[in-house]
């Protein structure tokens, strides 16, 4: 783990399984890997480069030189930028320059205290309540959560490619692309 504690990550695959439910052939967040994916984008510049910009321009799923897993080292700005989304401005001025930010880690140290520490262990009812009870959280949670199911898996989710398998989407096929006839829907 790079950001969250193991009771943290555990709550957040518990979140996620609530979020995006397991359901039919739809593994759900869990089992999609939302958790490391909200690991991975919180301790995003514990990686060098950090994990903000996939390469490209092909993954190697379809052909092309295998090049996403290759993530891009960001300028001066993108970095400001990310940190402060991700990091908050913690009183560094060049990151307050439109006031104080609560960046996404303190958002989710915030939030997942908030759900409580028996929040695995109490009922799915339950679960569901202390989430609405938590609005904000739950929206920056679940703008996550479906980002890390269904985004490219080298972000950390979508394991095995799983979600796009269940949603029955071939997912990024460059360089192939696609036919006029399959973008026009008369495929």
């Amino acid at each position: 783990m790079r950001f969250l504690t193991p009771e943290e990550y555990a709550k957040v695959e518990v979140a996620a399984d609530r979020l995006i439910p397991p359901l039919d052939a739809h593994p759900g967040g869990r089992a999609l890997g939302v958790a490391d994916y909200v690991d991975n984008l919180l301790g995003a510049f514990t990686f060098d480069p950090p994990l903000i910009f996939a390469g490209g321009p092909f993954s190697g799923r379809f052909g092309g030189e295998a090049s996403f897993a290759r993530f891009m080292s960001l300028s001066r700005i993108e970095e400001l930028a990310w940190r402060t989304r991700i990091e908050g401005s913690r009183g560094i001025a060049e990151r307050e320059f439109n006031g104080p930010v609560r960046g996404w880690q303190e958002m989710y140290r915030e939030g997942l205290a908030a759900l409580g520490d028996d929040f695995c262990l109490v009922d799915g009812e339950e679960q569901d309540r202390r989430l609405l009870a938590t609005r904000r959280f739950r929206a920056v949670l679940y703008q996550h959560a479906c980002e890390g199911a269904y985004g490219a898996p080298e972000y950390g989710g979508n394991r095995d490619l799983a979600a796009w398998h269940a949603i029955q989407w071939n997912g990024d096929v460059q360089p192939r692309g696609y036919t006029d006839e399959a973008v026009s829907g008369r495929d």
